[in-house]
């Protein structure tokens, strides 16, 4: 009976995701980012009108996500509630291009400013500096799209895209919306780690470590499991989206799991969520019980992707 009744599911299951692949449009494009091309994927209902006119939610993601994972979940939920929804890789990441670091010194360019070079791609970085400008393009991208209002659009990241977007909120008046999970937000940090950042920047600068970490910057503890992953602290300075937060004005839902095992989510979500309480923007807080900070991808996923999506229903579909 039990397998009777699994296999029933999996049936409903299957026929459910079929449907919604019929109705949903998805387009590969492509970002343009400081000169970079990075990719991405726009998911749209099929047949819309060339004058229709819908929000839209831009997909952040987390440490090495890329727009093959989780947005792939999330898009048919956005699509059928009526967004239009976008997933990229940033800069570096995934299928996007790469920035470039010449190996040698730079021969004089030709009359079309053209050169040629030994370089090395400069990959899998955690840049919040390159990443806030990424996402920010994947917002103008967005905003020039025909079938999306440019007066609805909302960003939604997870993990180290949960730190990103409440930082883009702060400082993108085009943000209208704003949903963060499991973020990190910098919350905790201590002040040795920017004089440490400000000191590396001075190696950089003077050749006496590596300008951008190959060899250098892999991650430690609990994220050492990224060991593709490099961290510049110098990219560190100036980001703090925990005063970020205190510019904000877009309604803001933050996620967060009560066994988090990555960070003090008192220190980082919660925190963010009381500044904004404090200064009257709508906000919500959530704490997801027996939830880890990986599982809100798993048996976590269905729960934080309906709070996520009335969020963004209530304060999206509004007509301005």
């Amino acid at each position: 009976m039990k397998m009777r009744t699994f296999l029933l599911s999996v049936f409903i299951v299957c026929n459910v995701a079929v449907a919604m692949a019929q109705e949903i449009e998805k387009r590969g494009v492509t970002i343009w980012s400081d000169g970079v091309r990075m990719a991405g994927d726009l998911y749209l209902p099929k047949g819309l009108k060339k004058d229709a006119k819908l929000p839209a939610v831009l997909f952040c993601a987390g440490t090495s996500g890329t727009k093959k994972g989780t947005p792939q979940k999330l898009a048919p939920r956005f699509v059928q509630a009526g967004f239009v929804f976008l997933a990229f890789d940033y800069r570096g990441w995934g299928e996007s291009d790469s920035r470039l670091m010449s190996l040698d010194k730079q021969p004089a360019p030709d009359a079309k400013n053209e050169l040629t070079v030994r370089a090395r791609a400069i990959r899998w970085q955690m840049d919040f500096a390159d990443q806030a400008m990424d996402i920010r393009a994947a917002i103008s991208f967005l905003a020039g799209e025909p079938n999306v209002d440019p007066q609805r659009i909302g960003i939604l990241g997870t993990s180290y895209g949960g730190g990103l977007v409440t930082w883009t909120a702060g400082n993108d008046p085009r943000v209208k919306c704003v949903a963060a999970q499991v973020a990190g937000m910098g919350g905790g940090r201590r002040p040795s780690a920017e004089q440490y950042a400000y000191a590396h920047a001075t190696k950089q600068a003077r050749a006496e470590t590596e300008p951008v970490p190959f060899e250098t910057g892999k991650m430690g503890g609990k994220m050492a499991r990224y060991e593709h992953m490099r961290v510049n602290p110098v990219k560190s300075i100036g980001y703090n989206p925990i005063e970020a937060a205190e510019k904000i004005r877009a309604p803001m839902i933050i996620i967060d799991a009560e066994n988090e095992e990555l960070m003090d989510r008192r220190q980082n979500g919660e925190r963010v969520a009381g500044i904004l309480k404090k200064r009257g923007v709508p906000v919500e807080y959530h704490v997801l019980k027996d939830m880890t900070h990986y599982g809100i991808y798993r048996e976590g996923f269905e729960e934080a992707t309906r709070l996520e999506l009335d969020w963004f229903t209530q304060h999206l579909k509004k007509q301005p």
